[in-house]
């Protein structure tokens, strides 16, 4: 059938950050999609509260609580899922800190938090994509999604560090890529636009989210529903022929 080429029903589908947010928004709509989402979250109540949500609509899934940022807690993640499931077909690389920060100069920055955001953002992406690589090579096959961020090409002040970790997500996605192609890996990353969740944000109030959807093409404000389709795109035998590339879905905000 010619829908084929877009299902991604069966698929193994590893998303971290998956208790709240878009993580959580990624993963209900994988399970509806009919793939089987791992949740990898750091949070023992919100990765229960997603848990429960797939399964009270009838999909299946995997809960895994995670820290994405220590090497031992993701290798159990990945020995986890191998063994309960046998393989991974995607990972999304979802989970980062942004709610949390307040807005403030670069020289501003506590050494702490910077500390934190880079070793999150960055290295935990870093650590998922060796984690679950061997797997992938061993099937001839596989898909990492990374989430980067449209505050990268406009370089918005007040978060160098955010944005320096998602502008690092560029460049990994551009050399994993590279070191994976031969072994039929494909890896892009998306650049999302500020996207209202449940989740509410430090560094945002009604000025900066009139400011932003008068900045775009499309007037209006991001949601999650405007992300899942080109994720679930990314993740299927549609998208077999794109890798390396960085797609911005944010309503004409940036054009790359």
């Amino acid at each position: 059938m010619a829908n084929d080429r877009f299902d991604v029903g069966g698929k193994i589908v590893v998303i971290t950050g998956a208790g709240q947010g878009l993580g959580r928004e990624y993963a209900l709509a994988f399970a509806e999609a009919g793939a089987i989402p791992v949740l990898a979250e750091i949070d023992r109540d919100n990765l229960a509260n997603v848990e429960a949500e797939i399964r009270d609509r009838g999909g299946d899934c995997l809960a895994i609580q995670t820290d994405v940022g220590a090497p031992d807690s993701v290798e159990s993640m990945v020995a986890t899922t191998l063994k309960a499931r046998g393989r991974v077909d995607v990972l999304v690389n979802n989970a980062a800190i942004f709610a949390t920060i307040p807005r403030r100069g670069f020289d501003e920055i506590p050494y702490e938090e910077w500390n934190r955001v880079i070793h999150v953002n960055v290295t935990g992406s870093w650590l998922c994509a060796a984690a679950v690589a061997p797997a992938m090579r061993a099937a001839g096959q596989g898909r990492i999604v990374n989430i980067s961020s449209g505050t990268v090409p406009q370089g918005v002040p007040g978060l160098m560090h955010y944005v320096s970790s998602k502008a690092a997500i560029v460049g990994m996605t551009r050399a994993l890529a590279r070191e994976l192609g031969d072994h039929n890996i494909n890896v892009n990353a998306i650049m999302p636009g500020y996207t209202e969740t449940e989740i509410e944000h430090a560094g945002m109030d009604e000025s900066g989210r009139g400011h932003i959807q008068q900045i775009r093409i499309l007037k209006r404000p991001e949601t999650p529903d405007d992300l899942i389709g080109l994720l679930l795109f990314l993740a299927s035998p549609g998208s077999a022929f794109i890798t390396g590339q960085c797609i911005a879905c944010c309503g004409g905000e940036v054009m790359l």
